[in-house]
């Protein structure tokens, strides 16, 4: 006897509604006896986790600040997941952009450039990110290698190249020995909303993304051409949208979005390029547009879900004297949580007889 998940033909739309809220509640339980195994008092770690740092208008803002390049990364992941194409490697794309569109600002650094530099950084970065993110589509389209393994292996690739840019020929002259590049200049760094605040302009960019892969998405033919290659392949090609422009077309943007949201990061929080530019934001924001259910709007407040796991784990560090590896513990949780009610909602086990099987 044996068994084998089969898809339903009708999936209950309250039960695609109320999946991820089990996936929270399961990631919560299994955080819980995590916390009593530490020998911690689950309420108290819970408060500092996620209610603590809701309670101070800085952290708020600091929130919404590590938002901001998850929500960029999940949106464009999101086109790559709606037409089937597994992109793992946005952390990649990610740093490609921050690094084609940092040399921008470290080529113009002391000299008169005018407002022009930001903008050219931006263009450069979306242009690096895109570049990085089409090899792992050259190598499906052309000879059928899995994305997710050369988007991954491409991630540190690019990781190693910032590397040896910062230890190497950017380095800051002046920086004391610290593998880092000098700080960018006022023309190359992204504005602050606010004089007295942390939110920059970032966040409006980020916002721009989401109306827009929104309309795309959901409004337009090619955002019907993504939808249907990536649930109805076949029905795709009869209808004569072509699967490889479709494979090129997702990872441009996706990885177009992550070397935006890299380079907003390095020009704006960060102000200069280091090996640690991202605490893991390509992978997390896999969780976030998941949990969002690849909808722009609703990856709005999943990203927030998981900036707000970085604030409170690094509030954890500091009160519990906690290893920050427990954020990436919760983090993953939550994706297998994820994952798991996404099958019991859209599958059902069915058992197979030996005979029948066969």
């Amino acid at each position: 006897m044996r068994f084998r998940l089969e898809r339903q033909e009708a999936v209950s739309g309250i039960g695609v509604l109320v999946a991820p809220l089990l996936a929270l509640a399961a990631t919560l339980l299994v955080g819980a006896i995590m916390f009593v195994v530490l020998g911690l008092a689950p309420l108290p770690a819970f408060y500092i986790y996620f209610i603590e740092p809701l309670t101070d208008p800085w952290t708020i803002q600091e929130l919404v600040v590590k938002a901001c390049p998850l929500l960029l990364i999940a949106i464009g992941l999101s086109f790559c997941y709606r037409a089937n194409r597994w992109n793992i490697g946005a952390e990649g794309q990610y740093v490609a952009g921050a690094v084609l569109g940092s040399w921008v600002a470290i080529a113009t650094q002391g000299t008169e450039a005018g407002p022009w530099v930001l903008p050219a950084m931006l263009v450069f970065a979306a242009i690096g990110g895109a570049l990085w993110g089409l090899i792992p589509a050259f190598l499906r389209v052309r000879f059928g290698a899995s994305e997710i393994l050369t988007s991954l292996m491409l991630v540190y690739v690019a990781q190693l190249g910032l590397d040896y840019l910062v230890r190497g020929p950017w380095r800051d002259p002046g920086g004391f020995n610290f593998p880092r590049s000098v700080s960018f200049d006022p023309v190359a760094t992204v504005p602050l909303l606010f004089e007295d605040g942390r939110l920059h302009a970032g966040i409006v960019i980020a916002g721009v993304a989401v109306l827009v892969a929104a309309f795309v998405l959901g409004r337009t033919l090619v955002g019907f051409s993504i939808e249907l290659g990536g649930s109805a392949p076949r029905a795709a090609a009869f209808a004569g949208f072509d699967e490889k422009r479709v494979t090129y077309g997702v990872f441009m943007v996706s990885g177009a979005l992550a070397g935006l949201a890299g380079i907003i990061e390095v020009a704006g929080p960060i102000g200069n390029l280091q090996p640690a530019i991202s605490p893991g934001y390509g992978f997390t924001a896999i969780i976030a547009a998941m949990l969002g259910r690849l909808n722009p709007f609703v990856i709005v407040p999943a990203s927030l879900v998981l900036a707000l796991t970085y604030i409170g784990g690094e509030a954890a560090q500091i009160t519990l004297r906690m290893p920050f590896d427990v954020t990436r513990v919760f983090q993953g949780t939550m994706l297998i949580s994820i994952l798991a009610a996404d099958v019991l909602v859209r599958y059902r086990l069915r058992r197979v007889e030996g005979a029948a099987h066969a």
